[in-house]
């Protein structure tokens, strides 16, 4: 099974390397008539200088590569990528057209969207940069949560040690869950990661520039998180009716004053969890959380992790020493 890998100038060397390991060790366990062919490619030839300053030998040029692959990935560049040169997109296009399914890792959705290969799907890309993706490409719909996103041939993933999660994936749909697993293992990785982005994203919820009232709303709550923040008391706080308050908040942070609060409560106890050694149950009523299931709802939502299982995976080292009383009710 041929499969191509555009990198770009200043790849992430962690992106080439996840997918090729995965894929060479699903060819340890299959007949040669099986083998994936992975193929990594260039603009032009010679090595490619990766952000980190590895060196990589390519396979070729896209010159070179003339013969239609069944895969083509798009590996992401350090950042958002350049504006793809004109024998790049017609490359891709080329490539894409014959394909049987092509996708992207991490910032590599900008430059397949830049080749108009992403318009009208549903796609995924690296936290940070998900919002100018779908800024600068409103003909694609941006999922920032997800890990691995698939819509019908086309497949995206997160950013840079998400291609393993998406070589994972594509290994189980050519050849079934059971070798998937065994690389998995091998690899000593997630078959399937549990949750999706929000998890590793910064805990605050971002805010456009709002008005000073909403401004000193926004305020209040990340000073008062354990108060009581009914709509009608931050209304107050803004000096503006109940109706106008709501409908300018949503207006000027695209979501309520309810979700904002909820969203700030849950940033404040991640905060918590990753660097005291608060028990659980102190960080839920410390963040303002009326109980523990109403804390655990709130994190599922967004990060898809209750909050003892979220300090087990970000607590960090200095919040590791010493006894840590964990109570998970």
């Amino acid at each position: 099974m041929l499969v191509k890998l555009f990198a770009p100038p200043d790849a992430h060397s962690l992106e080439i390397a996840g997918v090729r390991d995965a894929f060479f060790e699903a060819n340890q366990q299959m007949g040669p008539a099986d083998h994936y062919d992975l193929r990594i490619l260039c603009r032009a030839p010679g090595p490619l200088v990766c952000a980190s300053g590895i060196r990589l030998i390519p396979d070729g040029s896209i010159a070179e590569e003339t013969e239609q692959a069944d895969t083509l990935i798009v590996a992401g560049a350090y950042g958002v990528p350049a504006q793809p040169e004109p024998e790049v997109i017609d490359w891709l296009r080329d490539q894409a057209g014959g394909a049987r399914r092509y996708g992207s890792i991490c910032t590599g959705a900008f430059q397949l969207a830049a080749a108009g290969l992403l318009d009208g799907r549903r796609v995924t890309t690296h936290w940070q940069y998900a919002g100018r993706l779908a800024s600068e490409h409103p003909e694609v719909t941006v999922e920032p949560d997800r890990i691995v996103l698939r819509d019908g041939p086309v497949f995206t993933s997160a950013g840079v040690a998400a291609a393993l999660d998406l070589a994972l994936a594509l290994i189980e749909e050519d050849h079934g869950r059971a070798l998937a697993l065994w690389v998995a293992r091998r690899l000593v990785v997630f078959l399937k990661r549990p949750g999706g982005q929000s998890q590793f994203s910064p805990a605050q919820p971002v805010i456009p520039p709002a008005s000073s009232a909403v401004e000193r709303v926004r305020q209040h709550v990340l000073d008062n998180p354990a108060s009581k923040l009914s709509v009608a008391s931050l209304a107050s706080v803004a000096g503006m009716s109940l109706r106008n308050f709501s409908r300018s908040f949503r207006a000027e942070t695209g979501m309520s004053p309810a979700i904002f609060v909820e969203l700030t409560r849950v940033s404040v106890a991640r905060r918590l969890l990753e660097e005291t050694q608060l028990s659980v149950k102190t960080v839920v009523f410390t963040a303002g959380f009326g109980s523990a299931a109403a804390a655990r709802r709130a994190f599922l939502r967004p990060l898809g992790l209750a909050p003892a299982e979220y300090r087990r995976r970000f607590r960090t080292s200095l919040a590791e020493t010493g006894n840590l009383a964990e109570n998970e009710d």
